[in-house]
């Protein structure tokens, strides 16, 4: 079950997303009376695709994956979250529903912020709105990019990005214990988990990479990169 609770005022929190500068102390007071944070364990909703827009989340703490729900069960999963990353979505100023799910892939803490609260700081302040946009574009590029990559490369191109991706963006080390499952691997790279299985172990078998359980590093990041390149 989730935990809530109100920890260190906006003010003097370390963990808030870098926009949040661009506001005074009296709107950071404003952002503090009406927020709340939100305790997760692996595997609980923090958003749900289809659900009301009644939020701006930002990840204080854990890793939380951003996917796609797809009537069949193909699942797409879009990127992984990191402190202190926002969650907010295009359903802002469009239909305010949430057009992806957000769950928890470890013990995880958001902090929302009440939707009105966030939009009455965008339309007072334009410095912060500048800094949103561009906070959005942000994650529009990488999502185009994805979906290129997703569309041209062939499996084993898709798998090193993936690998890739998760030693540079999320782990940020050659060594690290996976917090995704085999599915989640496949989901990230749009391959059926088989497919993802028998890949891997070519990679392993070539010594491209090691595999012990969820732990993996990275051997030969350069032979990485070729396959990403040539897809």
């Amino acid at each position: 079950m989730a935990k809530f609770s109100k920890t260190t005022h906006c003010r003097f929190c370390n963990l808030k997303l870098n926009i949040f500068n661009f506001l005074s102390d009296d709107e950071l007071q404003e952002i503090n009376r009406h927020r709340y944070e939100v305790v997760f364990n692996k595997g609980e909703t923090i958003f749900k695709q289809g659900g009301p827009l009644t939020h701006v989340a930002c990840l204080t703490s854990g890793l939380a994956k951003v996917y796609i729900e797809d009537p069949q069960k193909k699942n797409i999963i879009l990127k992984i979250l990191r402190p202190t990353e926002m969650v907010c979505g295009p359903g802002l100023q469009v239909d305010f529903r949430h057009h992806f799910t957000v769950s928890a892939l470890e013990e995880s803490t958001a902090c929302f912020i009440d939707i009105h609260v966030f939009t009455k700081m965008l339309e007072q302040n334009s410095q912060f709105s500048l800094e949103f946009i561009a906070v959005l574009n942000r994650q529009s590029i990488y999502y185009f990019e994805k979906l290129m990559a997703l569309t041209h490369k062939q499996m084993h191109g898709r798998i090193a990005d993936t690998m890739i991706y998760l030693s540079k963006e999320v782990y940020k080390n050659k060594v690290f214990n996976l917090n995704l499952s085999r599915q989640d691997i496949a989901e990230l790279s749009g391959l059926t988990k088989e497919s993802c299985i028998r890949i891997l172990k070519e990679f392993k078998d070539e010594g491209i990479l090691t595999i012990e359980g969820d732990r993996i590093e990275i051997l030969r990041e350069e032979t990485l990169q070729k396959i990403s390149i040539t897809g």
